[in-house]
């Protein structure tokens, strides 16, 4: 059975190319970076030429690139580290509602550590106000932290307005762009930011390596200790390989990808979007992420759509792969105002630059045959498919 994946907002394949250029350092260039031998050389020297790709990406210095595991450890580490090293100043930290777990779990420990955490609403298309973060803002605040794309619904904030606001107040402002890292432009001047946390499993190279962005200057607590890794900010032993993976991935991007995938995109929700009571979820256009889909189909369920799909041969997602063992609706979903059943029916199908139309449209043929099967099994439609207030079913 050919398998069509279309939850690349979990993971991604790993580029062909990307592997190329890490088996060297698995092998023949298989050094420890702090060591001072030719092998330990050879391998700091890729570590560091990786550092300058990604920092010359967003328009940051090299020395401001901190390597870490991925995007949970890199949105850790700016919210608790942060938190902690700016005690003295403030204890008040602004974040917003539809947040990844990782975020929303730090923050929620902080409380515990003594900390105030303010959760900002979003609007129905997962929009912060820019007129409500600066009313949130209090002499305490020392932080604002949020998504920059989505992870669930796709929604790009403006980082313009909500950088200036906290450059105004001199609040340091964080953004979380795992999802949207390379699928947009974002310059870290440009844009006012002070940290920024990227990952690499999301554009097409390996899993357990990511970034955070740290704007030179900034005071922070680490939260790893040992030898002095990473500018003394992240102790341990740098994963090189996939350093190298990463920076390649990062070179790997391009605008005429972005292209591609808003085009599939935008095809995809045209089409979806002409089965009756059906939903998009989050914004259309330009401050959608290019690469996601995200829709309620209502009397169903989400996850029996995603089981139908999967023995067709089609990966999908009902949401955040770090929450799909959960019953509870998506938090994201309920913060746009959707009601619990219409966020429990909701589809997430994330495409990549390698994604074809050839399999969009054999979702598109697969698809709508499902939700009929489904809406007339389910007892959350009419039990009478022929009444006039059948449902449209």
């Amino acid at each position: 059975m050919r398998t069509i994946y279309l939850d690349n907002g979990a993971t991604t394949i790993v580029d062909e190319a990307v592997i190329k250029a890490m088996l060297p350092y698995m092998n023949d260039k298989y050094g420890n970076a702090s060591s001072t031998h030719h092998k330990g050389q050879e391998a700091k020297m890729a570590l560091e030429e990786s550092r300058d790709v990604i920092a010359k990406s967003i328009g940051a210095r090299y020395d401001e690139i901190i390597f870490t595991s991925g995007g949970t450890e890199s949105n850790n580490f700016a919210i608790k580290g942060i938190a902690f090293a700016n005690k003295a100043k403030g204890n008040h930290i602004i974040t917003t509602d539809i947040e990844h777990d990782c975020i929303q779990n730090a923050c929620k420990w902080l409380e515990t550590q003594g900390f105030k955490v303010t959760y900002l609403n979003v609007d129905k298309e997962g929009f912060v106000n820019p007129v409500e973060l600066e009313k949130a803002i209090t002499s305490k605040t020392i932080l604002f932290s949020a998504i920059h794309g989505n992870n669930e619904i796709g929604t790009l904030q403006d980082l313009d307005s909500l950088g200036k606001i906290c450059r105004k107040h001199n609040v340091l402002f964080h953004i979380d762009a795992c999802q949207s890292y390379t699928k947009t432009d974002i310059n870290v001047k440009k844009h006012n930011l002070d940290m920024m946390t990227m990952n690499s499993h999301k554009i097409h190279g390996p899993k357990g390596v990511g970034a955070l962005y740290l704007r030179k200057g900034i005071k922070i607590t680490p939260l790893l200790h040992g030898g002095g890794h990473e500018h003394n900010l992240r102790s341990g032993t740098e994963n090189v390989s996939g350093v190298v993976g990463f920076a390649k991935a990062v070179k790997l991007a391009g605008s005429s990808h972005i292209k591609q995938m808003t085009k599939l995109r935008d095809y995809m929700i045209e089409n979806l979007m002409k089965i009756q009571d059906t939903m998009l979820n989050g914004p259309e256009g330009d401050k959608r992420l290019c690469n996601n889909v995200n829709i309620s189909f209502l009397y169903v369920e989400g996850e029996s759509i995603g089981a139908y799909l999967d023995a067709k041969g089609i990966c999908s997602s009902t949401g955040s792969a770090c929450s799909s063992r959960s019953l509870e609706p998506s938090h994201v979903l309920i913060a746009i105002g959707r009601k619990p059943e219409e966020a429990h029916g909701s589809l997430r199908l994330t495409i990549s630059r390698f994604t074809t139309k050839e399999e969009v449209e054999i979702l598109l043929k697969e698809l709508p045959p499902i939700i009929t099967k489904l809406r007339k099994m389910s007892p959350l439609g009419r039990k009478d498919p022929c009444s006039s207030d059948a449902g449209g079913w």
